[in-house]
């Protein structure tokens, strides 16, 4: 009686782990889209997942989805259980075989066409058993509800909700194509923008006030003028090198431009940025204590890629 009782206890690991989606996610229909299920097979798996346990995991009418009190008092103790299965399942894979699974990581568009597909070849090479999905969006991916393993965000510091390593700090650099510099008034102090029509990021941080520190850390705001402003950083870089006027960019962004001169920066004697002087890539994950050696190995490689920086 006692194994038939610990039988019936035992839920199977795809019940439950469809149990924490449908709580992270708040609908069936959401996890169905997310695994590529059939919303009743959501469903069913949930009634059954109940009908087993004898309580009511989620209060459900046709516009909600509401997990119960005792449905929250049982997710606190089976979610680190998944966590451990996973954790058991990554050590033994480790022993026997080279890292695998797909992989879905996420960067801004510009970012990741630069800086991340470049490399993806030879991380393939390395790394034929992982799969790779590239989610190259120009916003803030909730990498849980997402189902996002790795993130690369430009930031001044580290998210504070989620884990990860910094991949190297960046720069800003006001810059402008020979052409232009030859056809149009000298840009020898920040002020001097404010006679000149600029190309802008269109985020609001980036196009109305550029921000100027001297040698000496004196801060002055400079004010913008535009008739252009562009959603990619990759098409902004193309609108400076065309010569439609000075534009803000990252130095990961333009540094080639600049040593094969396409591109001059000015105002070099100051640092300057639109929203903060210290900004830096990170790599960034979800997990609290355990971090997949699909996602490892990509961080270690990404950072070997960039350790000069």
């Amino acid at each position: 009686m006692h194994c038939l009782n610990a039988y019936n206890a035992l839920m199977s690991i795809e019940s439950l782990t469809l149990f924490v989606e449908v709580t992270k996610l708040g609908s069936f229909a959401a996890v169905a889209r997310k695994l590529d299920l059939d919303p009743s097979i959501v469903s069913r798996n949930i009634a059954a997942l109940e009908l087993k346990l004898g309580i009511r995991l989620f209060h459900r009418s046709t516009r909600h989805l509401v997990i119960t009190e005792a449905g929250e008092i049982y997710l606190k103790r089976v979610e680190p259980l998944l966590e451990e299965f996973e954790h058991a399942l990554e050590d033994a894979q480790r022993v026997s075989k080279e890292p695998s699974g797909t992989l879905c990581m996420t960067a801004s568009g510009s970012f990741g066409q630069t800086c991340i597909l470049p490399h993806l070849s030879e991380f393939r090479l390395q790394f034929p058993e992982i799969k790779l999905e590239l989610l190259l969006v120009d916003r803030v991916v909730d990498l849980v509800a997402e189902g996002v393993d790795l993130a690369c965000r430009l930031s001044p510091e580290q998210d504070a909700e989620l884990f990860g390593t910094k991949l190297f700090d960046t720069k800003y650099h006001v810059c402008v194509s020979p052409d232009y510099l030859l056809k149009n008034t000298p840009i020898n102090k920040p002020s001097d923008l404010e006679k000149h029509k600029c190309v802008v990021f269109s985020l609001p941080d980036y196009r109305k006030e550029w921000i100027f520190q001297d040698k000496n850390l004196e801060v002055a705001r400079v004010k913008i003028e535009s008739d252009v402003s562009i959603s990619s950083g990759l098409a902004l870089r193309e609108a400076a090198l065309a010569g439609m006027g000075p534009a803000l960019l990252a130095d990961w962004l333009i540094d080639k431009d600049i040593s094969e001169s396409k591109l001059i920066p000015v105002l070099t004697d100051y640092q300057v940025t639109a929203k903060d002087f210290d900004t830096s890539a990170w790599l960034l994950y979800p997990s609290r204590s355990f971090l997949p050696s699909k996602t490892r190995v990509m961080i270690d490689f990404l950072k070997s890629k960039f350790s000069r920086l």
